[in-house]
C-alpha cells in the first residue's frame, strides 16, 4: 500500500467529516489524522448520538465517524436516524472490537462500513476516502463472519424476505449467494466463467430490485431470506 496522500485538484473542496465519540482522546486523535489531509476537514465533534444528529443538521457533513457504545443516545440509534434521511451523510462505524454486535446492528441500519479504533492512521485515511467514494469498507470474508455471528439476533422476517427473492433472475440469485459466501467480484467471475464487469452488473441489478443500500446489506438480506444459511 502506498503511503502517499492524494492531493485534491485545484479548486476542489475538501470532504466534511463529523467525529462522534464519547471519549475526548479518541476524538482528538481522529481529528489530528483527518485534519492533516488537504482533502479532508473535520467540521465538528459530538459526544453522543443526540449531539451527532443535531450536528449533522447544522453542519451538513459528508461523513460521520460514529462510535456505537455511548451514554444516552448511542451510535446505533443515531445511525438509524441519519440513514433514514434522504440526503444523510455516509456513516463509518468506529468500534473497539472487530466483531462487535453493535457494529453489526449499525451496518444493518445503513452504515457503510466500520473501522477499529486502534487502526493505524494510513488505514483510517484509506477507509474514510473509500466510504466517501461510496464504497463499502468491510472485507467480504469479514462481512460473512459478522453475519454468521449475529444473524440469529435479527428480526424473524425470513418468510417476507424470501418472497422478495422472486424479483431476481436465477443468475442474479446465484451472484447474490456467492457474494454472501464471502467471494469477491473477481472470484465470482471465475466461478461463473463470466467477466468481472458482468458480475458488477448483476450485483447492481440485485441491489436495485431489492432496494438494498450496498454489498453489506445484500449479504445480510441473503442470510435473512434463507438464500444462504449459516454454515453453508
Amino acid at each position: 500500500m502506498s503511503g502517499r496522500t492524494p492531493t485534491p485538484a485545484p479548486g476542489a473542496s475538501s470532504s466534511r467529516v463529523l467525529i462522534c465519540d464519547d471519549q475526548q482522546l479518541i476524538r482528538m486523535g481522529l481529528r489530528m489524522v483527518i485534519d492533516s489531509q488537504p482533502d479532508l476537514t473535520v467540521v465538528g465533534e459530538a459526544a453522543d448520538g443526540d449531539a451527532a444528529i443535531a450536528s449533522v443538521a447544522a453542519l451538513e457533513p459528508d461523513l460521520v465517524l460514529m462510535d456505537v457504545r455511548m451514554p444516552g443516545v448511542d451510535g446505533l440509534a443515531a445511525t438509524e436516524h441519519l440513514c433514514a434521511q434522504p440526503d444523510g451523510p455516509q456513516i463509518l462505524v468506529v468500534t473497539t472490537f472487530d466483531l462487535d454486535e453493535y457494529a453489526y446492528a449499525a451496518l444493518r441500519a445503513g452504515a457503510s462500513g466500520f473501522l477499529v479504533k486502534d487502526a493505524p492512521a494510513e488505514e483510517i485515511l484509506v477507509t474514510v476516502r473509500a466510504v466517501l467514494r461510496g464504497e463499502v469498507m468491510v472485507a467480504p470474508s469479514l462481512t460473512r463472519r459478522l453475519v454468521e455471528r449475529f444473524v440469529l439476533q435479527a428480526p424473524a422476517s425470513a418468510a417476507a424476505q424470501h418472497n422478495r427473492l422472486t424479483a431476481l433472475t436465477e443468475r442474479e440469485r446465484e451472484v447474490l449467494a456467492l457474494v454472501a459466501k464471502g467471494l469477491a467480484n473477481g472470484e465470482i467471475a471465475d466461478r461463473l466463467f463470466v467477466g468481472e464487469t458482468t458480475v458488477k452488473t448483476h450485483l447492481g441489478r440485485v441491489l436495485t430490485k431489492l432496494g438494498l443500500r450496498d454489498r453489506i446489506h445484500a449479504v445480510i438480506f441473503a442470510y435473512e431470506s434463507g438464500l444462504v444459511r449459516v454454515g453453508d
